[in-house]
């Protein structure tokens, strides 16, 4: 038993480290042939882990072959357009100009109630609202609304927001994430005055962020409420 524990241990280490090198897409965004790889590994890892008859190492070793042959393949995908074509396949417009592509749902074996199904997960409930729908290489619908269906922005009528930048962490559970204090060069003295503001100390913090346009925002700990 303590050695299926240790092979567990030592197996989804390694697939933890071969996926984190694949890459940051997540499960919906995965190319076929990035899921193949990936289902493939699992169950090469998966027989090793639970029979102590089989040597770790015939899951070790297709394990890391499987992930050469990953890298080999990004690397043909960034320098070969047509190999690109081959591995991944091509975008296929689904909706053109308002109109659905009958012969574009049949190559991609789509009916209309999965292409209306993947519209309302776009929160739109009426398919001729749409003037493009792309089917992506990974699965994934893209979709272009109608001008007149369009939800209303800022410059359509002529306004220009200001710049709101990017909101960070200053406490999180009463910690203080000192790298985000770097980046926005403040010290811990200008954080402590800034939440005694609130009424209390940085390490009763619940959560402290900052937004683009310096605006603090502080919530106190349940725990050290009286």
């Amino acid at each position: 038993m303590l050695i299926i524990f240790f092979r567990a241990i030592v197996l989804y280490i390694l697939v933890l480290i071969v996926m984190r090198l694949m890459g940051k897409r997540e499960i919906g965004q995965l190319q076929p042939f990035e899921l193949a790889i990936a289902i493939m590994i699992a169950d090469l890892a998966s027989i090793p882990m639970t029979d102590t008859g089989v040597p770790i190492s015939n899951g070790i070793v297709p394990i890391l072959g499987l992930l050469i042959m990953h890298l080999l393949i990004s690397i043909i995908n960034l320098k070969s357009m047509k190999a690109r074509e081959i591995i991944c396949g091509k975008p296929r417009i689904l909706i053109y100009r308002g109109k659905i592509d009958e012969q574009a749902l049949k190559k991609e074996r789509f009916t209309i109630n999965e292409l209306q199904e993947r519209l309302r997960d776009k929160n739109i409930v009426n398919v001729f609202d749409v003037e493009y729908a792309i089917l992506e290489t990974n699965g994934q619908i893209s979709v272009i609304e109608k001008p007149n269906k369009r939800s209303i922005i800022p410059e359509d009528i002529g306004i220009t927001p200001e710049y709101e930048g990017l909101s960070y962490d200053l406490v999180i559970d009463g910690k203080v994430m000192t790298d985000n204090l770097k980046i926005l060069n403040k010290t811990y003295e200008w954080l402590e005055a800034e939440v005694l503001k609130f009424g209390y100390k940085p390490k009763d913090a619940l959560l402290v962020t900052i937004d683009g346009r310096g605006q603090i925002f502080s919530q106190k700990k349940i725990s050290n409420r009286k």
